[in-house]
């Protein structure tokens, strides 16, 4: 490095460093999620089984709604079950069907949630808490179609576990063949959702909500104080609440719900500039809040800090060094550490993508083509989320605003084959 200032060799060294870290911690928490889903073993059933309030916020879910409701109906759980339309304002025929529902089911129930400020999943979640009395409860979004032992599945384990706030199931892709978009989706998803979570509880017993099949213990949340309302990821906000109050969220990658994914890129990057504004509320909270960095806690906020926001500045750093180095600009001289550290990210993200669907039984030639460009194509979205949620967020901040609820358009669809 003959011939840079110092100062640029030391930002180099700062940023290989921390790409390493990343990779290092992905590559054992993939490993870690592996080994966990090859040597776990199905929960064994209980003696008893404690009531559960399942809750669906809902707003204008008329396409789906119906669908929705029939999948819960079909849910095999040996305790008491009480399924709840939470209907935030609907303006379309979700009431309509969700009290026809009610009327034929006797453990169906319509309510009309009460207008209020600031709109949202966490005011209506909180709703829903406030007029029901099980033991647990269960969300699923208005979108979701779980298996029929999912929430069987998700009690035994959260009963058998010790200081368990409840359980977290695997979410998978409805529509992931409909296009290139929601295959990668897909993808992604059986990397985060399966063998990420599955690692971190292997090696730290941290799990994660996933905002959806998700059950949480009444008596867990009613200690922490329910649902932030100004929080748009609400899972992710209320995972470190829990955590740094001592308890436990595991992983039962058994336990599955099918839900639909964007189709069009505008609406995949509404979705998730909401999720990482979300996130940015949340780091911006953990700030001010020292138990959010203690315990396993503290693992937990250092794993949003880098997935969501670390490792994204440094994907653009490197792709700033590449673009240097090829138009031969001496401000920064391109390195042989930096091109190999550049090859080992793709490397390390690709083989995450392959384990994934390894471990999912979902490996097909469309499949493995796709893993092989998605750092090069849906990998760099985040960059632009990430530019576009900071934004958001600062200009809301300065304006004294919060950052209005996105509603993921919804379209007919069931539950079908994995995809091919």
């Amino acid at each position: 490095m003959e011939g840079r200032p110092v100062g640029v060799t030391w930002l180099l060294l700062v940023i290989m460093a921390f790409f390493w870290l990343l990779l290092i911690f992905y590559t054992v928490t993939t490993i870690a999620g592996l080994w966990y889903r090859a040597k776990r073993k199905p929960p064994k059933p209980l003696a008893d089984y404690p009531s559960v309030s399942l809750l669906i916020p809902a707003h204008n879910e008329e396409v789906v709604i119906a669908d929705t409701l029939s999948a819960m109906l079909r849910l095999r759980y040996p305790g008491k079950l009480d399924i709840y339309l939470l209907d935030d304002n609907s303006s379309d025929g979700t009431a309509d069907i969700g009290k026809e529902f009610a009327n034929v089911f006797s453990n169906v129930h319509y309510v009309s949630v009460p207008p209020g400020e600031p709109k949202g999943k966490s005011r209506v979640l909180n709703y829903g808490l406030s007029i029901t009395e099980s033991d647990y409860f269960i969300v699923y979004d208005a979108d979701n179609q779980p298996e029929p032992d999912a929430l069987r599945l998700l009690v035994e384990t959260a009963e058998t576990t010790e200081r368990a706030a409840g359980a977290v199931g695997y979410v998978k892709t409805m529509n992931g063949s409909k296009n290139s978009l929601t295959r990668m989706i897909m993808l992604e998803f059986q990397v985060f959702q399966l063998l990420m979570q599955c690692g971190r509880w292997a090696l730290f017993r941290l799990g994660s909500l996933a905002g959806t099949n998700m059950l949480l213990r009444r008596s867990a949340i009613e200690k922490v104080g329910g649902y932030d309302v100004y929080a748009l990821a609400e899972d992710a906000e209320l995972t470190v609440r829990l955590t740094a109050e001592g308890y436990r969220l595991p992983v039962v990658p058994e336990s599955r719900t099918w839900e639909q994914e964007p189709e069009k890129l505008k609406t995949f990057l509404k979705q998730r500039t909401r999720w990482l504004t979300g996130n940015l509320y949340l780091l911006e909270k953990s700030m001010r809040d020292l138990s959010h960095w203690g315990g396993r806690t503290f693992v937990l906020s250092m794993q949003h800090l880098l997935t969501y926001f670390v490792f994204v500045l440094l994907l653009l750093f490197s792709h700033l060094f590449l673009v240097l180095g090829i138009l031969n600009i001496d401000v920064i001289q391109l390195s042989a550490p930096l091109l190999m550290l550049w090859f080992m990210s793709y490397m390390v993200f690709t083989i995450q993508l392959l384990s994934g669907i390894v471990a999912d039984r979902n490996v097909t030639p469309k499949n493995v083509l796709f893993l092989l460009l998605m750092y090069f194509t849906y990998a760099q979205l985040f960059i632009i989320l990430l530019v576009r949620s900071t934004f958001l967020h600062i200009r809301s901040r300065a304006r004294g605003e919060e950052i209005g609820w996105d509603k993921t358009r919804r379209f007919r669809q069931k539950v079908s084959d994995e995809p091919s």
